[in-house]
């Protein structure tokens, strides 16, 4: 590939790693210019944390990573409009070093991360931004899972029988 086209796909590729990151929404406002009242939150939505134990004891191999602050949230979505209220990120001792070496310990590459969110409906949204940002980037895809307001991302380096544990597992969430 030449020059330009490198260029070109390096700035294509900021601009959706961006747009996966930092996913920001306004809130709408009523008529009357109040702000809408937030969306009911999921009958049973659980924190990251209480589904990572459900999914850890059905999957072995997978470990606690790190539980995301508003601090730390690579993504900024912690407790904002449209975010998530936990996440977790954690890892999958199958996944071979090898294939994530130089990766930050919070990296989706080495096993994946739980979001839960107030509703099925934005756990959803975010689930199908994160396939439509990451369709044409196959270095980007992973498998996403979701039940109720909970999102299962998991790491593409599992191989799909692998990453199947995990869709098993999220079916079973309360």
């Amino acid at each position: 590939m030449n020059r330009a086209a490198h260029a070109a796909a390096a700035a294509v590729t900021a601009v959706l790693l961006a747009g996966c990151s930092n996913a920001t929404s306004t809130p709408k406002a009523a008529p009357g210019g109040q702000a809408a009242p937030a969306p009911a939150p999921s009958q049973a939505a659980a924190d990251a944390n209480s589904a990572f134990a459900a999914i850890s004891a059905a999957v072995p191999s997978a470990k606690l990573g790190g539980t995301v602050t508003a601090e730390n949230d690579p993504n900024h979505m912690l407790g904002r409009p449209n975010g998530y209220t936990s996440k977790i990120t954690f890892t999958d001792a199958r996944i071979p070093a090898e294939q994530t070496e130089g990766r930050d310990a919070d990296d989706l590459e080495l096993g994946g991360s739980i979001e839960v969110f107030p509703t099925a409906a934005e756990a959803k949204a975010r689930a199908d931004y994160i396939q439509a940002a990451t369709k044409a980037m196959p270095a980007l895809v992973e498998y996403d899972y979701l039940h109720g307001a909970t999102l299962v991302r998991v790491s593409r380096l599992l191989t799909p029988a692998q990453a199947a544990d995990y869709e098993k597992a999220a079916t079973k969430l309360p």
